[in-house]
């Protein structure tokens, strides 16, 4: 790894200077200069921004294809290729207002398209969209996106769900590589800080063919924030306060960037209590700490880009086992609690050759978790002490799991042959489990990935079509294990496993008017069966189950059909997806009956299923009322297995509206918005056979902010408040549901963004 990084860098100082620049000015359609508009190339990772009179100098651009995008709030992004040989070339441009969000550049699909030209539709949030919200974790966060939810233990550990997938079937990408830190766990987070991200992108249904097993139901894909523009350095700081935890989250970064080289540090250090429920008792042990570490450094030549990024987190989360129990403000976690560590390394190289482009992708993670549970003096006295709110240092972790992975992504793409867009890949990973502890909740364990896929895209006049085939193979092979347990031996048998898979997808856009657009989306995924499916053996206190692997198991393999419909209009926008999701061999927990070691008995079997749902939505921004919103959004999915029984864990059917306004208060208050939104839940009487039906609910929520000035020092302001009036609710796919423990009661959130 070291070696490759210097080869890469050897390469850049060896290559002739580069001499291509693109220079230019940027108006309105009545030729008014526009500042501030953003010149960025996402493939190199750099950009500028235009000057008061309009004018842009974008500098030291490599040699070959470049795809640059011009974008400006209120108009309408603008992505043009051009193709450079050491020369400078000039590019004036007159931009289009546009009343609804920027169109954005995504980043997680094959040809890295604006969302309006791509045939997947994709769905992207801002870090600064969440922020907004009052989200307590990035989790949180992206469940205001139509169509995603996630499984939560607390305010402090969110899993993902897209369209009632979750686990090992929704992969998540970091810094462009793929994250690890064993998903399998019910109690297992993201385990990523949302300062330092740039947006979210999340790809609703199977994406096999792009990033290989696990993508079965989408694709979670966070993208880290940018380098400060040419020749400019930053030190931006930003502090969040939340009421029902007491909680704080502090941010500093530094950004400093040459026309060559780019580098970014940010530190985080945040903390929470136990939540408060709206009888004014806190839920024991939901409390968590976190520190992160993001670094980058970026570099660019006439023909080479790279960028190397590393992420470290350090988690404390308290897992509640016991409810309601004695009230604290502590934010130190009692027994039992989970202490993570995740380290993420990535390097992104692009490789201009003229008409075509090579990129390479490392990656390597290291998540190293432990858990120390709680126990009892001689006396069998349990109460909790504050004393000794955390372990012990000589105190030994009863699990403790170290997860290495190294992950490469090559991509070619081949020069264009008329209108058709063509790349290859290879795609592979190298993971290695490791037990420490005394207790084993999967084995020590290898996992070999290696894939290979091509794809093409074709457009005609406002037609567009992309298809692809992929094929992959995963190795697992374990150790054997006997694990003594009380009077008994727990035993892992060693198992050494291939799974093979073809997936494919073929796309079609089409533009049938100015306003009305059609996308039709057919898909195929596969995700091979985890550790914990095939090898478990034993008690998985935070579900209190005693789970039985099932060495038989073979690939869960599904084909989703997705309908996508879009009529907007300047003024106005409608649109509904709509899906049918067929699982074949869905493997899911089985109750036996039985009892062992106080808990019930689970096996893991396969089933075939069905998902199927959609959501529905408008925004209106009725003329001449340019300072207006209103935003509707119905989202349902329905998951049954063939037969007859419903899917665990499908989150219920939702209506979000929400009311909000834009405005300028004179010189003091700029870009201010205030909003108020009701979230509505219906009931969930869909449910498996180990769940309970939840009751309906509404929550209203607020949100108020804007740019403030002082002197020179421009702060980004914003208040919200969820759960306003309070309202006693449990969400359906709360992990404390089962316990009758109610979700958050109200939390105003207030933060602040600046630039020192």
């Amino acid at each position: 790894m070291k070696f490759y990084i210097k080869f890469l860098f050897l390469i850049g100082f060896t290559s002739a200077y580069a001499q291509n620049t693109i220079s230019g000015k940027i108006t309105d359609k009545n030729n008014n200069a526009l500042l501030g508009v953003e010149v960025y190339a996402t493939e190199l990772h750099k950009g500028t921004t235009t000057l008061e009179d309009g004018t842009y100098k974008f500098k030291n651009i490599p040699n070959g294809k470049i795809t640059i995008n011009f974008s400006y709030l209120g108009f309408k992004t603008v992505s043009k290729n051009f193709i450079f040989s050491s020369e400078n070339q000039t590019f004036d441009l007159q931009l289009d207002e546009a009343v609804f969000m920027m169109d954005e550049i995504i980043v997680s699909t094959p040809f890295n398209k604006l969302q309006s030209e791509n045939v997947m539709k994709v769905e992207r949030l801002s870090a600064k969209a969440i922020h907004k919200t009052g989200a307590t974790t990035l989790s949180e966060g992206i469940t205001n996106i139509a169509g995603v939810s996630q499984i939560s233990t607390g305010t402090s550990i969110g899993k993902p769900v897209i369209r009632g997938l979750s686990g090992n079937r929704v992969l998540v990408y970091t810094q462009g590589i793929r994250l690890e830190n064993q998903q399998f766990g019910d109690e297992h987070g993201l385990g990523i800080s949302d300062n330092g991200v740039e947006s979210v992108e999340v790809i609703k249904g199977p994406a096999s063919l792009l990033y290989g097993s696990d993508a079965l139901g989408g694709v979670l894909y966070i993208n880290p924030e940018k380098f400060a523009k040419d020749n400019d350095t930053q030190v931006l700081a930003s502090q969040r306060y939340f009421s029902n935890t007491l909680g704080s989250n502090s941010s500093l970064a530094l950004k400093t960037s040459t026309d060559d080289w780019k580098f970014l540090a940010r530190g985080t250090y945040a903390f929470h209590s136990d939540y408060k429920i709206p009888t004014d008792q806190r839920v024991t042990n939901t409390r968590f700490k976190e520190k992160d570490l993001k670094l980058g450094v970026g570099y660019n030549k006439t023909s080479f880009s790279s960028e190397l990024r590393y992420n470290f987190n350090n988690s404390k989360l308290g897992i509640p086992e016991e409810g309601i129990m004695e009230q604290s403000t502590s934010t130190n976690p009692l027994e039992p609690f989970q202490e993570i560590d995740n380290h993420i390394i990535s390097l992104h190289n692009h490789f201009f050759f003229g008409n075509s482009k090579l990129d390479i992708d490392l990656g390597y993670t290291f998540n190293d978790r432990k858990e120390f549970e709680e126990h009892h003096d001689e006396h069998g006295d349990d109460d909790h002490d504050d004393d000794h709110d955390e372990h012990e240092e000589h105190e030994e972790a009863a699990l403790h799991m170290k997860l290495k992975t190294f992950s490469y992504n090559a991509k070619y793409y081949l020069p264009k042959l008329g209108k058709v867009e063509l790349l290859v890949g290879v795609q592979g990973l190298n993971q290695t489990n490791t037990n420490f502890g005394e207790e084993l909740l999967i084995p020590n364990a290898t996992i070999n990935d290696f894939g290979v896929f091509t794809t093409a895209n074709y457009s005609w006049n406002r037609n567009t079509i992309q298809a692809g085939i992929r094929f992959d193979n995963r190795a697992i092979t374990t150790e054997y294990h006997e694990v003594a347990h009380e009077d008994e031996v727990h035993i892992f048998n060693a198992i050494d496993k291939s799974y093979d898979s073809f997936t494919g997808s073929l796309g079609f856009k089409t533009s049938l008017s100015d306003n009305f657009t059609a996308r039709i989306n057919l898909a195929s995924g596969f995700r091979a069966p985890n550790l914990a499916e095939l090898t478990s053996n034993g008690v998985h206190h935070g579900t209190n189950r005693f789970e039985i692997g099932n060495n038989d198991l073979i690939n869960e393999k599904n084909t989703q059909v997705d309908i996508a419909l879009e009529y907007a209009t300047e003024h106005f926008e409608l649109f509904t997806n709509g899906f049918y999701n067929q699982l074949n061999d869905y493997i899911y927990l089985n109750p036996t009956g039985e009892i062992e070691d106080g808990a019930p008995v689970y096996t893991y079997i396969q089933e075939d299923a069905k998902l199927y749902g959609a959501e529905i939505g408008f925004h209106l921004h009725p003329h001449p009322l340019d300072w207006l919103h209103l935003e509707s959004t119905f989202e349902t999915v329905i998951g049954k297995q063939d037969n007859g029984d419903y899917l665990p864990l499908i989150p219920a059917n939702t209506w979000k509206n929400t009311f909000r306004t834009e405005f300028n208060l004179n010189n003091w208050l700029q870009q201010g918005y205030a909003s108020l939104s009701l979230h509505s839940t219906f009931a969930q009487e869909n449910v498996s056979q180990f769940e309970t039906s939840t009751d309906a609910y509404s929550l209203l929520n607020l949100a108020f902010g804007g740019d403030v000035s002082i002197g020179k020092t421009k702060f980004n302001t914003y208040i919200s408040v969820n759960n306003l009036f309070d309202k006693e609710y449990i969400n359906h796919l709360s992990r404390l549901k089962q316990d009758g423990i109610l979700n958050a009661g109200r939390n105003i959130v207030v933060g602040v963004q600046f630039e020192i």
